[in-house]
């Protein structure tokens, strides 16, 4: 063959690998023309359609699932945070919803280390924020919504009232039942069968929460009232928030927390507010992220996103050696600057936002990149400067590497991966021959933790540790995008209330030389990893979308992003795609750990890849499931239809019309 036509067919065959051809999925994307709920539990997913079926907008809808999965335990109580981002179509712009709970009074550093501890606790009433969830719903309601507390709460007190709980819950619970035993209040929920070998709920078994649906229909009681007295809508909604965060439920809250040894007071809740605020954002190839600002992790996404835009993502061919390590290099310079930089904007010292999301910085990062090995001691960078400003903390200099924007060598690690000469496939289980060049890292993959996922308290767990998501849209143009959280089985409920308190505490931290930002205060909100995101193309929503999972949620949601927006795939294709995950990174709960260089990669990866990535670095493991459930929906304006995605793993679910 001619050397030009050589050429030309090698040109070609990378084109090929770089874009994946479209892929059967497990689950069929979902379309819709009038709307779409899409939630982590099916029958969550049912109660948003109800409401959009009783002329309800997408912030009821939104709102309905919210107060379903709290009430079904999807990972989060509704003692918990809510954190969302919605598209107000009427003044065409992105607001952001805080309704995270603040560190009650006398939570400080001294406190914690009085009792011994490195970290708040990671269970009981001493890990628990103020209740965000009841208020984070109740604003979004009031502010943005249509319909009444009335309506949006009827399917979540007819769950309380009692519904067939699923297998994942009954059997979470009888995993945690040691744990849940410490709290009466929580026996007397979850432990329907106490003394008999299984003391959980069986699934398909009615379950019942008298408590909460008494705690709901006060709700529903307040606003009735005010309405009675003349009160309009809004105002109406908010005598139910008063009622919860000043009235008996308070009460109740507060006494119960105090008898347990907790540290809630009356003031801490009266005083608690959300904040409707402006979100954060940057631009990846014309399209504008918006993310919540750095009380959540959210801006790490975007940061990863600055670096990773001057490249040729889809030159290096979709998850080869060479794509995987420059994702994870650019997550490592992100999380880094999470661990120390992120923290309460309400609470100085002050964060250097605008430093952290320029180009210029990101520049800077980038350039901090070894393209040829994993650096597992990356560290926070210096955004002062990009905004003006001198770093007040220990100025990190940047390493001058290799260019990354140079081509890809001819050979060496990062050479251009040969095309395998058969289909790929799964090595077989067990220890690997021999590879030269493992820089000291084990020859063959690590054994991926199985058994962590049963443990409650392994760092496996606790990294990747869930909650739920609702993503939500309707013909009139409203979005929601929301990530709520917290409250999770085992949880302390508080009192009658059947209310299940948040367990956030346990991402602060009490040393300020870990991160100046997050050191724990009263009325102080802890970093979190909850991050919902949407993206506009040309002004208008083009993807809405969020995940559950702990601190692989924005790793996640970085490669999904990517997937749609560098490799084309449609959102079902992008939520069942294989991610690669990150433990670099601090954990946000229990002892903070992290595993540098550990990475975590498809089963389905070559082994010639695995191969490679080990030679420059990695310790690298093979799981099935690579990612938490992805909650998604595209806008596909040359249609006005929507595109809804939703992962082929856990109990996520999506309804359109």
């Amino acid at each position: 063959m001619p050397r030009r036509a050589l050429a030309a067919a090698l040109a070609l065959a990378m084109t090929a690998t770089a874009t994946p051809a479209p892929a059967a999925t497990a689950k069929p994307p979902l379309h819709a023309q009038k709307w779409l709920a899409i939630t982590g539990k099916p029958l969550a997913a049912t109660a948003g359609a109800r409401i959009f079926l009783a002329g309800g907008n997408a912030v009821d809808a939104a709102c309905a699932m919210l107060a379903a999965t709290a009430t079904m335990w999807d990972t989060l109580g509704w003692g918990g945070e809510t954190q969302a981002l919605i598209w107000h179509p009427g003044e065409r712009r992105v607001i952001a919803i805080n309704g995270l709970g603040v560190a009650p009074t006398g939570a400080t550093p001294e406190y914690f280390r009085a009792l011994g501890l490195d970290y708040p606790p990671e269970y009981g009433p001493l890990a628990a924020v103020t209740p965000g969830t009841p208020g984070g719903l109740l604003t979004m309601l009031a502010d943005y919504g249509r319909l009444s507390l009335a309506e949006v709460l009827r399917p979540a007190i007819e769950l309380a009232e009692g519904y067939p709980i699923e297998a994942q819950l009954a059997d979470t619970i009888e995993r945690q039942k040691g744990r849940i035993k410490e709290w009466t209040a929580s026996s007397l929920v979850f432990l329907p069968h106490l003394g008999e070998p299984r003391e959980a709920p069986r699934p398909g078994e009615i379950f019942r929460q008298p408590d909460l649906k008494a705690t709901l229909e006060k709700l529903v009681e307040a606003e009735a009232q005010a309405l009675a007295a003349g009160a309009d809508r809004k105002t109406a909604i908010y005598a139910a928030h008063d009622r919860f965060y000043r009235g008996d439920i308070a009460e109740e809250v507060v006494r119960s927390v105090r008898e347990m040894g907790g540290l809630f007071t009356a003031e801490d809740l009266a005083s608690w507010k959300v904040e409707i605020e402006e979100p954060v954002s940057a631009t990846y190839k014309g399209i504008e992220v918006f993310k919540l600002n750095v009380w959540t992790q959210g801006p790490a996404m975007l940061q990863a996103l600055n670096i990773l835009e001057p490249l040729d993502l889809r030159g290096m061919g979709y998850n080869s050696a060479r794509y995987i390590h420059t994702v994870y290099q650019a997550m490592n310079l992100a999380y880094a600057d999470r661990d120390f930089y992120y923290g309460d904007p309400y609470f100085p010292p002050e964060e250097p936002v605008d430093g952290l999301l320029s180009k210029s910085y990101a520049a800077e990062r980038r350039r901090q990149i070894d393209w040829q090995r994993n650096d597992p001691a990356i560290g926070p960078g210096d955004p002062y400067p990009h905004e003006g400003r001198v770093n007040p903390f220990v100025r990190l200099e940047a390493t001058e590497l290799p260019d990354p924007l140079a081509p890809i060598p001819a050979e060496g690690p990062l050479a251009a991966p040969p095309a395998p000469v058969v289909p790929p496939v799964v090595p077989p289980a067990g220890p690997l021959p021999p590879t030269e060049g493992t820089g000291g890292m084990p020859p063959h993959d690590a054994p991926p933790p199985a058994a962590a996922a049963l443990d409650p308290d392994s760092f496996e767990e606790s990294f990747r540790r869930g909650t739920t998501s609702v993503v939500a849209a309707d013909a009139e143009g409203w979005v929601v995008s929301m990530t709520p959280s917290g409250g999770w089985v085992p949880a302390v409920i508080a009192g009658r209330t059947g209310i299940g308190l948040s367990q956030r505490m346990q991402s602060f931290a009490l040393d300020a030389r870990e991160n100046p930002f997050n050191v724990v205060a009263p009325g102080k909100r802890p970093r979190v990893t909850l991050t919902p995101t949407l993206a506009l193309k040309d002004g208008a929503p083009w993807l809405a979308f969020a995940v559950q999972g702990g601190d692989t949620q924005d790793q996640n949601l970085l490669q999904f992003f990517l997937n749609v927006a560098e490799f084309g795939m449609t959102v079902q294709e992008a939520t069942e795609a294989a991610n690669i995950v990150s433990y670099q990174m601090r954990s946000s709960f229990g002892k903070h750990e992290s595993q540098p260089g550990r990475l975590t990669v498809h089963a389905d990866v070559p082994e010639w890849v695995r191969a490679e990535l080990r030679r420059m670095g990695y310790r690298v493991d093979a799981q099935r499931l690579t990612s938490g459930p992805i909650n998604a929906i595209l806008f596909d304006r040359a249609h006005g239809t929507m595109w809804g995605g939703s992962s082929n793993h856990g109990e996520d679910h999506g309804i359109g019309w």
